[in-house]
């Protein structure tokens, strides 16, 4: 074997970011004659590009004491930095902090300042960021690019304006924030940073755009990690990641059977290392929810404890299951339980819609109508079009609820041009589905049937199942019987009237509130064009309504 060529054909593999032939080149040349402190960085940089985590935290401290032995103890701290950072995304707190303060008194030694200085307050931005505390996070993050630019070290800047740019989002100044995000995009693809850095900000940035509900910025992103990825086919390290924001947008986008196979690739062919770790339970998770939406609800159910096991948790996906199962009670609790852990507006923002289905669903309209404004609240504080529709279609079923269809309209026609825009067809179906029951509680049944049959048509499109039956449950309502224009709980407060029940009487046996009660009331009279319990129970005689 030629120690030599072995060495110099493992750095051309790793310019070229061929990483399983750089991992083996150097790994051989290392076992002839061992590597030189650089050599040692590139060999553990191509394992961790193939998910060889052990073998990643290996070489990097190999090259740690190797570098101490040369003298250079900023190059050891900055081994012992990503020693350190690796151990942390795998859960090994304790040790990861370790690495930490062993590369913080290496640098304290010195009389000079270095590059390495700023990566060694990442871990306090990280804990500002971990906290909560964003305004101090972004402090940190400015002081770390100020060294980055100081020592022209575009991973360093780059890290810091990604990190400047989501504590700005997370502080409401929404805009402001994501310039820096994209500005911090454009050095990844213009191939400006290391392979490794390039990765993290990548799936940093879209999971960051998804959690804030950027989703055409998520949708322009992912597809830019999909070619970096395809440049690198046996790269492993970000695989899983990437597969799983694929994924999601292909869900929203309406490409189902093709979420669902990049989706099972995760599982199937990355799980080396630790971020592919992480994105096992998410992957599991979104099979789940396809399968939900599908109304195959066994396999549903079992990938939605997978996610469970995982350690992803398994709402507000389950809950609807529940409800799709017609456990409505159940489907409650889950969803209250999982709103009372979560505190973050944005993760809440992640509950709230389904909450408010599920209340509606349970004819709770005043917890209803208080997550729809919640959402609402949110949305503009935000200015996310994603989340305008969301609070837009909340408010909508809220008010339908309430037996306000004209108020309902304004804001479902909105939500509908929203989740239009955005491409999102089963979203926009769905506020389809809504306009129609708004219009047909107007008297406006021809308005009613297109709504209801071009939302029909995209759901048989889709192959969302449970949706077509939705919508059927509608028509045959319609054919069975005229209730001018009454809902299911509206016609149950009039026969307890035509029964002589007080509002008392009535809050108890459906066990909602007398306010609630009266509310009915009121809309039963409006729709019905009487003035009297009298009169609409009458009405109620000659209708066959009870």
């Amino acid at each position: 074997m030629d120690t030599v060529d072995e060495l110099e054909r493992g750095r051309e593999s790793y310019a070229r970011r061929a990483w399983r032939e750089a991992y083996e080149s150097l790994r051989r040349a290392d076992q002839a004659s061992p590597l030189h402190a650089e050599d040692l960085e590139l060999l553990a940089r191509s394992a961790y590009m193939l998910g060889r985590d052990e073998d990643y935290r290996s070489g990097l401290e190999r090259a740690h004491h190797a570098w101490l032995d040369d003298g250079d103890a900023p190059r050891a701290a900055r081994c012992a930095w990503w020693v350190g950072h690796n151990l942390l995304f795998c859960g090994e707190s304790a040790p990861a902090q370790g690495w930490f303060a062993r590369g913080q008194r290496l640098l304290e030694r010195e009389n000079r300042d270095c590059v390495e200085r700023g990566y060694l307050l990442i871990p306090t931005l990280l804990q500002h960021l971990f906290g909560g505390d964003h305004e101090a996070a972004f402090d940190t993050a400015v002081d770390i690019a100020a060294v980055g630019e100081r020592f022209g070290d575009r991973d360093l800047v780059s890290i810091a304006l990604m990190e400047q740019g989501h504590a700005l989002v997370r502080q409401g100044r929404t805009a402001a924030g994501l310039q820096l995000v994209d500005e911090t995009m454009v050095a990844v693809t213009a191939g400006e940073l290391s392979p490794i850095v390039a990765g993290i900000v990548y799936c940093n940035t879209i999971a960051f755009c998804r959690d804030v509900y950027e989703l055409r910025r998520a949708r322009e992103w992912t597809a830019a990690l999909t070619r970096w990825c395809e440049q690198q086919p046996d790269m492993v390290a970000h695989q899983g990641l990437c597969l799983v924001h694929r994924a999601e947008i292909m869900t929203l986008g309406g490409a189902w059977p093709e979420a669902l196979e990049e989706a099972r690739e995760v599982a199937e062919r990355f799980t080396g290392g630790a971020l592919n770790q992480r994105a096992l339970g998410h992957a599991a998770y979104r099979q789940a929810e396809l399968y939900r939406l599908r109304g195959e609800v066994r396999t549903a159910e079992s990938l939605y404890r997978e996610a469970s096991r995982l350690g992803r948790e398994p709402q507000p996906g389950l809950a609807l299951l529940r409800l799709l199962q017609g456990k409505r009670d159940t489907a409650a609790a889950a969803i209250r339980r999982a709103m009372s852990e979560t505190s973050a507006p944005l993760s809440r923002a992640a509950l709230l819609p389904a909450y408010v289905e599920i209340m509606v669903a349970v004819e709770d309209v005043d917890a209803a109508r208080s997550a729809s404004r919640e959402l609402a609240e949110l949305a503009a504080r935000q200015g996310s079009d994603m989340l305008e529709a969301m609070a837009a279609q909340a408010q909508g079923a809220v008010a339908l609820a309430d037996g306000d269809a004209r108020a309902a309209l304004v804001a479902l026609r909105r939500a509908w041009d929203s989740w239009h825009e955005l491409e999102a067809p089963h979203e926009a179906a769905r506020a389809r589905v809504l306009l129609g029951r708004a219009c047909g509680s107007l008297g406006d049944d021809d308005t009613a049937e297109l709504e209801l049959e071009a939302a029909r048509n995209v759901f048989a499109q889709l192959g969302a199942a449970p949706d077509v039956a939705w919508v059927d449950s509608f028509a045959r309502a319609g054919e069975a019987r005229d209730t001018h224009a009454l809902s299911p709980r509206e016609l149950e407060v009039l026969r307890l009237v035509a029964g002589g029940r007080s509002n008392r009487e009535i809050a108890s046996a459906l066990v909602i509130s007398e306010r609630t009660v009266a509310r009915h009331l009121q809309n039963i009279f409006a729709k019905l064009g009487v003035s009297s319990r009298t009169a609409a129970s009458v009405f109620a005689f000659e209708h066959d309504l009870i």
